[in-house]
């Protein structure tokens, strides 16, 4: 299975390779055994002290109200949880809060899909149909869904009738360029989507693709909604109940969980200043948000994928290879990663996430083994510059702009 799952790779990444250009000089590889280095009380402590400043001027000085966690080693070395998950009742965020993870939450439904393909039971070639027999769109394939390359419209623009039109512009330096703007009509949809009724609007009204498949990258939610019904269909068991029971039980991620249609009685919301964000027809579908978590459930996370809890090294290398060219100097996207690549310094291996008022840091200095999780219920788009408290782990400066 190794030999093969390495076969694999090197087909991967010959082919990515050959079909994008732009790619970075430097991928990241870890190694096929990997065992943390314990870290002294000392290097703890300094950690902690070179941390401390920067926490305050960047996040407590602007209005953060969520939870943070830095690690080395796999080991804590700056943790704290500061505001209120409920702003009316002023309940206090602990180390037990779960906060909507936004687009963080691509991570798992990727990695799962990897899991399943080592088991066997899916190719990232498939096409969907094979999964969807409905689905309306032909040539796509797992892959083109993971890598942002299916071409399809994104859920968030034509569930609420909104049109993308691109078309060509000058730019500054009288330059032809190709841009979109979005024209919006009246809704047909009124009631709460799920990622089966999603589908189902995919069938009947198919609304048109925003390119060809594995022409262009085009970060779109529908693909990771359409990955978690491919799971269900898999698996035979509702998406959040087999993340439950097969991903985050097993890694002892105990205060983790998928949000759906059944939870929204117990819909806790995020806020836009002091004004909760309600509950709207969106935030029932899963597979590209929706997952609940702590800071430390995320550690978990973060110490699986190193310690090949979860799934193999060969495929974790699979899944950070940059087949997506971001249009941003160094911003790519593997299979169902974000990496920075700015050579001759190591690539960042990250996620972030936006949703309502949800801003979620998840950046993992795979190179250092450090990482920045940064989790906040109240919209402060300091949440995302202050990843760059990780130059502690580099003793580098960091100006990196990472995708929201």
């Amino acid at each position: 299975m190794q030999r093969f799952l390495l076969f694999v790779l090197l087909i991967f990444t010959f082919c990515s390779c050959n079909s994008q250009q732009n790619k970075p000089t430097t991928v990241v590889n870890l190694k096929k055994s990997f065992q943390f280095r314990t870290l002294t009380e000392t290097e703890k402590e300094n950690y902690t002290n070179a941390i401390e400043p920067l926490y305050n001027k960047m996040l407590l000085q602007k209005g953060f109200n969520g939870a943070i966690l830095l690690a080395k080693n796999g080991e804590i070395v700056f943790e704290d949880y500061h505001g209120y998950i409920n702003l009316k009742t002023k309940k206090a965020i602990t180390a037990e809060t779960p906060f909507h993870l936004a687009s963080i939450s691509k991570t798992f439904t990727g990695m799962t899909i990897l899991k399943l393909m080592e088991q066997g039971r899916l190719d990232l070639n498939d096409s969907i149909q094979k999964y969807l027999p409905q689905f309306p769109y032909h040539g796509i394939t797992i892959k083109h869904l993971l890598t942002h390359r299916s071409g399809l419209p994104n859920y968030l623009n034509f569930t609420d009738n909104v049109t993308v039109q691109t078309y060509q512009a000058k730019n500054k330096r009288g330059k032809t360029i190709i841009k979109k703007r979005y024209i919006k009509k009246k809704s047909e949809i009124t009631k709460m989507l799920t990622n089966q009724t999603l589908l189902e609007y995919l069938v009947t009204k198919k609304p048109p693709i925003q390119a060809l498949p594995d022409r262009v990258y085009n970060y779109c939610n529908t693909n990771f909604a359409m990955l978690a019904l491919i799971v269900e269909s898999i698996v035979e068991q509702p998406f959040p109940q087999y993340m439950r029971d097969s991903v985050f039980i097993p890694l002892g991620m105990t205060h983790t969980f998928i949000f759906s249609i059944k939870d929204s009685a117990n819909y806790i919301p995020t806020y836009r200043g002091n004004s909760p964000w309600p509950m709207d027809k969106l935030d029932a579908v899963y597979g590209d948000k929706n997952v609940y978590s702590t800071v430390r459930d995320l550690l978990a996370w973060d110490k699986a994928l190193y310690e090949n809890k979860f799934i193999s090294i060969f495929t974790y290398n699979l899944a950070i290879q940059p087949y997506s060219y971001e249009r941003r100097l160094g911003h790519y996207y593997g299979l169902g990663w974000h990496l920075f690549s700015n050579p001759p310094e190591p690539t960042i291996v990250y996620h972030n996430g936006k949703w309502h008022g949800s801003n979620t840091v998840f950046k993992r200095l795979v190179h250092d083994t450090a990482t920045v999780i940064i989790l906040g219920n109240k919209l402060n788009g300091n949440i995302y510059r202050a990843g760059q408290i990780s130059s502690v782990f580099t003793g580098r400066s960091d100006t990196t702009q990472l995708i929201e």
